[in-house]
């Protein structure tokens, strides 16, 4: 099935969108860093998300990916990953009104809003214990389909792989970057303490299943 270079890319595409599409961490932020910078936001999430991948596809390439297979290793990796969503959505939720009249009133930084977004998306990507295991797990496997083809192989798995998360990201952030012009203050409130409220709740699920995988 992967004897071709084009089948191996459209398979790398199809899957990379199936795990862009399930709700989660980078999607939460796609959303409230939209609303608060613009469309670019969302690509720049990518951006960031893609550099912390290309990081995790060289390391599993150089063996990581049986010592993230342990229980061990994943459940820190949820605690710690829960933790910092948690926190991160905490926040969010307390800095709403705030944020969201700076973002509605206030002349954007260009350099805030380039390293703001960047550095969300590796976050919120390092954050999520579930991506790992997804890239130790399935991600592992289409790797060794990739190596088949060399290097070659590897630049077009990832990049049928990225670009999966560039079309989903870059669609939802062009939804919300148009109702920010015609949508009022307190709806934007609103969606901000949802935002947070959904960010803080996956960290506390990632936090309870790490500490399941310890005990």
């Amino acid at each position: 099935m992967t004897s071709s270079l084009p089948v191996l890319f459209g398979m790398a595409f199809v899957i990379g969108l199936s795990g862009a599409l399930a709700p989660g961490p980078v999607l939460t932020a796609t959303v409230s860093e939209t609303a608060k910078r613009g469309f670019w936001a969302g690509p720049l999430i990518v951006l960031g998300h893609a550099v912390l991948e290309i990081v995790l596809l060289v390391a599993l390439v150089a063996g990581l990916g049986d010592w993230l297979a342990l229980p061990v290793v994943q459940g820190v990796l949820g605690v710690g990953g829960g933790l910092l969503l948690a926190v991160l959505g905490v926040h969010m939720m307390a800095t709403a009104r705030d944020s969201v009249f700076q973002a509605l009133t206030m002349s954007p930084d260009r350099r805030s809003a380039l390293r703001g977004p960047v550095l969300t998306g590796i976050l919120t990507s390092l954050a999520n214990p579930y991506w790992i295991l997804w890239w130790a797990t399935v991600g592992l496997n289409l790797i060794s389909l990739a190596l088949k083809h060399g290097v070659l192989g590897l630049g077009v798995f990832y990049t049928g792989h990225i670009l999966a998360d560039l079309v989903w990201y870059s669609l939802v952030a062009a939804a919300i970057a148009a109702g920010r012009r015609i949508l009022p203050q307190p709806v934007y409130v609103v969606l901000f303490l949802l935002c947070g409220l959904a960010m803080a709740g996956l960290g506390g699920y990632f936090l309870g299943t790490g500490i399941g995988r310890l005990r």
